[in-house]
């Protein structure tokens, strides 16, 4: 059951004394049950190669909050196509980019599977590099988005899956396509990840409609031991895309229990955990994500500049802003 964006927040908050001005905190419930039982009848069996599949509840509460039925959600690098599977079962409209084309047909196979269990057929994957968005994408669809759902491609780190055999342990479908493709945001290191990010959040941003979402899932990442401040770095980006950080919050991989979380780790997980700890390096299993979620601002309405210069003659002066209309405003957070 979906509430209200702002009555389900209050629910879930568990920082209502934040300093004023700062960014609203709350801790999203998305594991109560397994990643396996969230996918089960919904996803193709491929979709469990992917190294970086979005929680399906983590887009399911976004989507719940941030959108009404019918709007549109944009998800860049949609990987096996969550964010646009979860949209469809949510009754909204979803759009998905994905670079690597082993991926978009898996993800427009799951799309398939949506379409046949919602009969809602409002969802598509473009092949194509989300840094080139405005060539992929029609003019029409800019100021249109209501919410866009990603998460930025990490590096190899992060991500796996293995199979035991007679050898021992072997990690696969740990690496984004192939290592030496340039091209591909995962395989070319931090700062121009970051960089590669920000102009996707800047494309992005220009279809997204004035007080739509950005909600952008973080995994903490290290590199060389070294834990990496992924959240911060990505909120600069979101400000260099001209967007506002709103709000940071935490989406659960570990499910509530009475009186404890249970952490649900995957076997390579556990393994990797377990071995550093023998290196001496005291690691704990990934228990949440960070949540970002950041807005694009709205413009002054006619109304507004009017009110604040009640003696200007409609439709003159130099500052003309765009017209935000009540479409606009739906949605939009009071």
């Amino acid at each position: 059951m979906h509430h209200h964006h702002t009555a389900e927040h209050a629910d879930h908050r568990t920082c209502s004394s934040a300093a004023p001005g700062s960014p609203a905190v709350s801790v999203w419930a998305t594991a109560q049950t397994s990643p396996a039982a969230q996918r089960k009848g919904r996803y193709s069996p491929d979709s469990s190669a992917h190294p970086a599949k979005m929680l399906p509840a983590v887009a399911a509460h976004a989507i719940a909050h941030y959108t009404q039925p019918g709007d549109l959600v944009l998800d860049p690098m949609c990987g096996i196509g969550t964010t646009l599977v979860e949209a469809l079962h949510l009754n909204r409209r979803a759009l998905g980019i994905e670079y690597e084309s082993h991926w978009v047909d898996i993800a427009r196979t799951n799309l398939t599977l949506a379409h046949h269990h919602t009969h809602n057929t409002g969802g598509e994957v473009v092949h194509g590099d989300a840094r080139q968005l405005t060539t992929l994408l029609p003019d029409a669809l800019r100021g249109q988005v209501a919410l866009v759902v990603t998460s930025p491609p990490y590096g190899p780190s992060t991500h796996g899956r293995v199979t035991t055999g007679t050898t021992g342990v072997h990690k696969y479908h740990h690496r984004y396509g192939n290592t030496l493709d340039r091209g591909n945001l995962a395989n070319i290191g931090h700062h121009r990840l970051l960089s590669g990010f920000t102009r996707i959040l800047t494309t992005c941003t220009t279809y997204l409609k004035p007080g739509g979402h950005v909600v952008i899932t973080l995994r903490p990442w290290r590199e060389h031991s070294e834990l990496i401040d992924l959240p911060t770095q990505i909120a600069d980006c979101g400000r260099r895309a001209g967007l506002t950080p709103t709000e940071r919050c935490v989406a659960l991989l570990a499910r509530i229990a009475d009186h404890d979380l249970v952490a649900r780790g995957s076997f390579f997980q556990r393994d990797f955990i377990r071995k550093q700890r023998d290196a001496g390096l005291p690691l704990h299993l990934i228990a949440h994500e960070d949540v970002l979620i950041l807005t694009k601002p709205v413009p002054l309405t006619s109304q507004r500049l009017r009110a604040a210069q009640p003696h200007a003659v409609n439709g003159l002066g130099g500052n003309a802003r765009p017209v935000v209309t009540k479409h606009d405003l739906e949605g939009v957070a009071a």
